[in-house]
């Protein structure tokens, strides 16, 4: 997982360049929440490497994940108060999760085959489609269980988790720097 450990290489300069302020941590913060709900709702969505996931938020993008972890990293950044982190950021993201993308996508065809294939035609990599993918009825899945056993099974509270940390820590420097 090296795009988790690359992070740690932009952290500590961040925080000792951030200057936080109470707009940016607040437009930062609705962007953060907005990433971490998606997040949510993505990992609460998904049987990885059982069901081809095409419901949920994975009718609108391929990499629900991949846009909340954005939406989340732009708007620390965002509250962090320095463009220059903020478009270091969004290289870095597109950079390293383009690449995860590709090869989970090629992973994913490998493993559904056709049906992979046609959802792929249909819905973006990234960037959200405004309608819901409807598939075809032999491609949908239907998920059952739990949405919060997979919400805990993928591990999911660890991104909120990190994000509550990362704007404490900038609350912390604002209160410094007044």
């Amino acid at each position: 997982m090296l795009r988790l450990r690359a992070v740690w290489l932009f952290i500590l300069p961040f925080y000792y360049f951030a200057i936080p302020s109470s707009t940016g941590m607040a437009v930062g913060a609705a962007l953060s929440l907005a990433g971490v709900a998606l997040r949510a709702w993505a990992a609460g969505t998904i049987e990885k490497d059982r069901i081809l996931a095409t419901t949920g938020p994975y009718a609108y993008t391929r990499n629900p994940l991949y846009l909340g972890s954005f939406l989340l990293g732009l708007g620390v950044t965002m509250a962090g108060g320095q463009w220059l982190f903020m478009a270091l950021f969004v290289g870095f993201h597109v950079t390293v999760y383009r690449a995860a993308a590709l090869r989970e996508a090629a992973s994913l065809e490998r493993t559904f085959g056709e049906a992979y294939r046609t959802y792929a035609a249909a819905v973006p990599l990234f960037v959200p489609r405004v309608s819901r993918y409807r598939g075809t009825e032999e491609g949908r899945n239907v998920i059952r269980g739990s949405f919060v056993a997979r919400y805990v099974r993928n591990r999911e509270w660890e991104a909120g988790l990190g994000a509550l940390a990362s704007y404490a820590l900038l609350v912390i420097k604002m209160l410094l720097l007044t």
